[in-house]
């Protein structure tokens, strides 16, 4: 080729590609190119590697924004702070630019090559400097691309407040479900009460009602029905017994005393709990536990004193319900303190009722007979009795019954065990204070202040429990 280009004045006209003789396949055993493919093959490897030196280059290009700059060596090799979204909003091609933005987005610069023997890690680390900030329309592309990527945070954040809102507001409800229940239990037992003097047939329709429910549950599957060993039904029975007391004895002194002065009563629960766990379980409370239980004690011992409806038996029944209800929560950790005969509070609550159901009805038949047939009703009702109201009062109780017992555990799975406490102090108020105003209880100034003393005690009972004494030093 270059022996034709050099003799233009030749006649016969140039072949290309030119033939080849025998003499130009083999000298000495060894392959011979001619001066064109020579040129070629340089002038391909070296475009070829141009290309892709320039595009490798141009892969990693950034604006000249301070906002939009590719991230530092140190970024891209521990991984912080680098936006992949960022990334492939400046990973195309300029040739993406209309031709009416080239002369006001790409001013005329001269570009540097690198030598060949410069090694190419070093050319990674250098922005490309031939083009300054290419294409305004890209530009405005990445800004919005941006954008979108520093908004997915605040967009997490605005889950979990949603999410925290939404748990703040389920457990609301359900504080306030656990009180209302509460208080139409109450009124209604205590109605109940007043006008049909049986309190075992009273506390056997309540867990009567309670397993119905219970057992409606597990049947539709609205809570999972339990597998239960025969250790744990073994282990659950002095807990069925307890429970059992424990209902059995509020009920007869709501039966006897104001509902404001039962509960009152009950709020010394926590001096029988302390009293319990350091006999049975080896738990010495401490000082500021013991100091708590001062204004507890005294406000009811002051509000006993000034209680319009005082009676022994409705005391010490009270005093006996606390008593059983406490024991219960004692013999919960000392007998089911095995890991395979643990359950959670709502099945266990679940299978005591329908335990103290069975105990209930043989005990409620000799204690006070078959209160609750019809022939009984009937004659009930020529006395004056109405059987209607009773009935509807009594089934309205037991469900809130259970009610506010299940809704009290599912409030335990969702707190502290401290702030269930605190909880079921402000319950006891709003039901004492509720009671007052419904039946209309006469309450002198010095009852009121020792009623107040013994709540307060309770709270500050609940408060200080969680102190764990300090260690001592060896």
């Amino acid at each position: 080729m270059a022996a034709c280009l050099a003799n233009t004045s030749a006649s016969t006209p140039c072949e290309y590609p030119p033939k080849t003789t025998k003499n130009h396949q083999r000298i000495k055993g060894k392959p011979e190119y001619s001066a064109f493919s020579i040129s070629v093959t340089t002038s391909l490897s070296l475009s070829l590697s141009l290309s892709i030196e320039m595009q490798s280059t141009a892969f990693r290009l950034s604006p000249p924004l301070p906002s939009l700059r590719s991230p530092s060596l140190h970024s891209r090799r521990s991984g912080a702070g680098y936006d992949a979204v960022h990334a492939s909003a400046v990973a195309g091609s300029p040739d993406d630019v209309p031709p009416g933005l080239a002369a006001r987005c790409f001013p005329p610069r001269r570009w540097s090559s690198v030598s060949p023997s410069s090694s190419s890690s070093s050319s990674r680390l250098r922005p490309w400097s031939g083009v300054g900030g290419f294409g305004c329309e890209r530009e405005g592309r990445s800004r919005s691309l941006e954008a979108r990527a520093t908004s997915v945070p605040e967009a997490a954040g605005d889950g979990e407040k949603s999410g925290s809102v939404a748990r703040t507001l389920e457990l609301g409800l359900l504080f306030g479900f656990w009180y209302l229940f509460n208080i139409y239990f109450n009124i209604y037992n205590k109605q109940v009460l007043k006008v049909y003097h049986y309190p075992a047939t009273v506390t056997m329709v309540q867990f009567a009602v309670g397993s119905v429910l219970v057992l409606f549950m597990w049947t539709f599957n609205l809570y999972k029905r339990p597998n239960v060993s025969r250790s744990q039904l073994v282990a659950i029975v002095p807990l069925a017994v307890v429970h059992t007391l424990g209902n059995l004895f509020t009920n007869m002194s709501l039966g006897k005393v104001a509902v404001s002065f039962t509960h009152t009563i009950k709020a010394m629960e926590p001096f029988f709990s302390v009293i319990l766990s350091a006999m049975f379980l080896a738990e010495i409370p401490t000082l500021w536990v013991v100091g708590s239980l001062v204004p507890i004690v005294g406000g009811v011992a002051l509000a006993s004193l000034t209680e319009a409806s005082f009676n022994w038996v409705g005391f010490w029944s009270a005093m006996a319900s606390n008593l059983s209800n406490q024991s219960r929560n004692v013999l919960s950790k000392k007998v089911m303190v095995k890991k395979e005969e643990s359950m959670d509070n709502i099945t266990l609550f679940s299978i005591i009722t329908i335990m103290s159901f069975i105990i209930q009805f043989p005990a409620t038949c000799y204690l006070e007979g078959f209160k609750f047939t019809p022939g009984y009703f009937e004659l009930a009702a020529k006395s004056g009795l109405n059987v209607k109201q009773v009935l509807v009062r009594s089934l309205v109780a037991a469900l809130c019954f259970h009610a506010y017992q299940q809704v009290s555990y599912m409030i335990l799975q969702r707190v502290s065990p401290v702030s269930h406490s605190v909880g079921n102090c402000v319950k006891r108020v709003v039901v004492i204070v509720s009671s007052v105003l419904f039946f209309r209880t006469p309450v002198s100034p010095i009852n009121s202040i020792g009623t107040g003393i013994a709540l307060a005690g309770v709270f500050l009972y609940s408060r200080v429990k969680k102190i764990k004494p300090k260690p001592k030093m060896a």
